[in-house]
């Protein structure tokens, strides 16, 4: 009995990694979203001000 209790707890905190895992590997997807909207803005920019100085 003590086996079958101890077997499902290490099942339980292996799920509860698996999920966590998932929620960090969303959390780092959106931050490389933002950063290449970041990147792609300031290239945007500094090709906006370098027009703007040759006029």
């Amino acid at each position: 009995m003590q086996n079958r209790v101890i077997k499902l707890g290490v099942f339980a905190a292996l799920l509860s990694l698996v999920t966590g895992c998932e929620v960090v590997g969303d959390i780092f997807k959106f931050g490389m979203g933002v950063g290449i909207f970041i990147v792609i803005a300031l290239v945007v920019l500094i090709i906006w001000l370098i027009n703007k100085f040759r006029r």
